[in-house]
């Protein structure tokens, strides 16, 4: 079954099957192609040590947000992307409870790769800019990937 082409659909599918971001509690807004915003509270299981998140969980996120915006402009022309290299820096440490923000945005896309960049915040916290990155995603036919059962 070739993938459905349109976008709305094609998020559909993809929150149904992202086991990822549905188990770590984030949600994807789409604003615009190419803008997107995931959310993620930190819980007990994103932490390192007491009360502090674990960067991994963070970049989890931020993975996620860059890929994302990439993502929603490789959805309506059939494709998928996948994570080539980003580059994170983190600037602040996140804690228990914290709400993020990621919002993600692509700076250029070509014909085989898209480059996407990324923030973290922290509204809890005056809006704090908890990391910052820098993605570059690979973009390939969604025909690759079976999407048999998983429009409904």
């Amino acid at each position: 079954m070739p993938p459905p082409q349109d976008l709305a659909t094609m998020l559909a599918i993809y929150n149904k099957i992202n086991n990822y971001g549905r188990t770590n509690g984030m949600e994807l807004q789409v604003q615009a192609p190419g803008d997107v915003t995931y959310t993620m509270a930190v819980r007990e299981e994103h932490l390192s040590s007491p009360n502090t998140c674990h960067g991994g969980a963070i970049a989890g996120l931020m993975d996620a947000a860059l890929g994302a915006a990439a993502l929603t402009l490789a959805l309506p022309k059939g494709e998928l992307v996948s994570t080539v290299e980003f580059k994170m820096n983190y600037l602040q440490p996140v804690y228990l409870h914290d709400v993020l923000v990621a919002h993600g945005w692509v700076e250029q896309a070509g014909k085989t790769l898209v480059v996407a960049s990324a923030t973290i915040t922290c509204p809890s916290r005056d809006n704090a800019v908890v990391a910052r990155a820098l993605g570059t995603f690979n973009r390939y036919p969604a025909s690759k990937r079976d999407f048999e059962g998983l429009s409904g």
